[in-house]
């Protein structure tokens, strides 16, 4: 089915007997993959008699060659599909894989965000991205760490076009109210000895239409207005995780504490702090030198850190 894929990539019409011919298949064999390509991978395919099948838009897919040729720092896998890059990535440290090292893929089948929230990850047209790191001994090498991932993203997407990138604390990407990029870091191991983290990073590239997203979003192609080709995204965000991850394990985060609150777009709003089934009105303040927020909450200052709490704007910021 890939292989036909491959062949309709360039979005032009190809007749069903040329693409037998290459496939070694028969014409109805033909029509049994494409019905598969729609029903399975979601593509849309015009039909057109006497011109054939083509792609509703053409596709610039992952390729594993270009990537390693860019990657020389980090071995990459590339899924079709799979259920999760953070689940493979998780495996693979269980079979004992050396990190660091890199999972991307075309799709996710049960893709995830924060605190167990589905994230939608559709065949070819965004990035699903798990980066592996061993951590010898150093909480410190922890600390504030997805804040980190967040600014590598930030500067990744505004190379990419997305002049508008910003971040909120502690995991999202977006341009003015819309979001654009999340992140979920998985820990396996004891922190205080060694211990492998996964830097789960979804990023909307070249998506524009999704209903089942149930909150404000936007994409690299809507903000740019342009495809992007997603290889050289992975390269591109590569190269900015290794440059912050590198700054951050030399001086710890509070080297980096100045740039983030500078790109933090809620600074100064007033925000609820989500806790379970708890809430904590407050102004944002910004944030300490270990990466946790800093609240006005009814005259006094307050720091909040932790896996599970979600920040959403007051109706009256």
């Amino acid at each position: 089915m890939l292989t036909l894929l491959n062949l309709l990539k360039d979005g032009r019409f190809h007749s069903g007997q040329a693409l037998g011919v290459a496939l070694g298949i028969s014409r109805s064999a033909v029509w049994k993959q494409l019905q598969h390509l729609e029903s399975e991978l979601g593509l849309s395919i015009h039909k057109v008699r006497g011109r054939g099948y083509q792609l509703a838009a053409p596709l610039v897919l992952l390729d594993p060659s270009k990537m390693a040729e860019m990657l020389s720092e980090w071995p990459v896998a590339v899924f079709d599909t799979i259920d999760s890059t953070n689940a493979e990535a998780l495996r693979a440290i269980g079979r004992g894989q050396s990190a660091p090292f890199l999972v991307v893929a075309e799709r996710q089948t049960s893709g995830r965000g924060r605190r167990g929230r589905k994230w939608v990850s559709p065949f070819a047209e965004n990035l699903y991205y798990s980066l592996v790191l061993r951590i010898d001994g150093g909480m410190r090498q922890l600390e504030g760490l997805s804040l980190v991932v967040g600014l590598a993203v930030m500067r990744a997407l505004r190379k990419s076009g997305v002049d508008g990138a910003g971040l909120k604390w502690p995991n999202d990407v977006l341009v003015g109210d819309k979001k654009i990029a999340g992140i979920l870091l998985e820990l396996v191991g004891d922190p205080a000895d060694v211990c492998h983290v996964v830097l789960g990073i979804g990023i909307n590239v070249n998506m524009q239409v999704a209903e089942e997203v149930d909150q404000k979003w936007t994409s690299i192609r809507l903000e740019s207005g342009r495809a992007c080709d997603r290889n050289v995204l992975v390269a591109d965000l590569s190269e900015q995780l290794q440059t912050y991850i590198e700054r951050h394990q030399a001086g710890g985060f509070s080297v980096l504490k100045a740039e983030w609150e500078e790109n933090h777009l809620w600074h100064g709003r007033s925000v609820s702090l989500i806790a379970g089934v708890n809430q904590i009105d407050g102004v944002v303040l910004g944030i300490d030198n270990q990466g946790a927020l800093r609240l006005a909450v009814g005259g006094a200052e307050k720091t909040f850190s932790g896996g599970e709490l979600s920040l959403r704007l007051r109706d009256d910021s």
